[in-house]
Formats: structure tokens, sequence, C-alpha cells
């Protein structure tokens, strides 16, 4: 698939550089640069897109959020670049709050489609805005760490900084994570 924009820079994060990808309607990428599955052939792209007012948003939005400053993002977004099946998971996804999680088989029941199951692990490992369209917010059916297109180290940060614990069992099977007992409050 080709992915849509017109606009493009790069961001510097603690889990490493995020390409921004945006159209007129909306920011339509966030990928890490190094490490994730997924990420469009950016170099082919040309040069990097300044002082585009949207691309500016996301990136200050995507530093309060590591900052502890921001859980929720306002940027507006643009997620034509995927199937109508796929736009209804990631809006889905949206609606997980920081600290929260959902199964698989529960983001099928939400969108309406409760067999589904397979079909939105698929459609959620599509997801092109990572972070901001919260797919690390997705957990096996067990409350495990399934899979993460930017890897499982960068799910359990983004994890642990919105609040949870993760834990690894000494038998080397993955780590499952646990609410903290207290919250932070940030502005949204």
């Amino acid at each position: 698939m080709k992915h849509p924009h017109t606009f493009h820079t790069l961001t510097a994060t603690p889990l490493g550089d995020l390409l921004l990808a945006a159209t007129p309607q909306g920011l339509s990428g966030a990928w890490f640069t190094e490490g994730q599955r997924g990420v469009p052939d950016w170099p082919s792209w040309g040069a990097p897109t300044h002082g585009q007012p949207l691309l500016g948003q996301a990136a200050r939005e995507m530093a309060e959020y590591f900052a502890g400053q921001r859980q929720r993002f306002d940027v507006p977004l643009d997620l034509s670049g995927g199937t109508a099946f796929q736009q209804s998971v990631w809006r889905a996804l949206l609606d997980i709050d920081a600290g929260d999680s959902r199964s698989y088989s529960q983001v099928a029941a939400r969108i309406g489609h409760p067999a589904a199951v397979r079909a939105v692990g698929t459609a959620v490992g599509a997801n092109p805005v990572s972070v901001i369209v919260p797919c690390h917010r997705v957990l096996g059916s067990r409350g495990t760490l399934a899979g993460y297109g930017g890897g499982l180290s960068r799910k359990v940060a983004l994890l642990r900084r919105e609040g949870w614990s993760v834990d690894a069992p000494a038998d080397g099977t993955p780590p499952a994570p646990t609410l903290r007992p207290q919250r932070v409050a940030v502005r949204h």
C-alpha cells in the first residue's frame, strides 16, 4: 500500500526518531525510523517539510506525551490510508485511555465483529500512527504483551510511561503488565 502523505518530518523521542507524515486533512503516519515493521520508504520522499503547522503540532504533542504532560492527542488525524475495516479498528483504539487496555477480542466486539479477532490483530499491526493511535494498549487475551510493530521493548516503555508496571516472569514467558496502584494526573 502506498502511504498517503503530503508533508513529512522527523522528531526525536526517548524511544528513537519518529517519522511524522501528514496530508492536508491530518496526521497520516507516525513510525519509529528504526526497528519498526511497516515503515514506508521515507528516504524516497525527499527532503523533510519544515514549518508545516500540523507536523509542528504533532511533534509538540509527542514531546508533551514523553514529558508526562499529555495522555491524549489533539492533532487531527487522516486514517484514510487504511481499508474501512482497518479504519474502524484504529478509531476503536482511540477510545482506549492511557493506563487502560483492551484485548484483541474486546476490540473486535467493540467494532461489531466479535469473530474477527485475527483480522483485528492484523489491523492493529498495520496501524500507521504509532503512539497517537494507541495500539500499544492492546494486549493478548490473558493480558500478555502480544506483538507490537515498534518492538516489545518499546511497547513495554510506552506502557510504563502510562503507569503500568511490567514484570517479567522467571520462566521466560512473555511479561504481563499490571497497573500501578498510583495514577499520575496529567493535562490533556
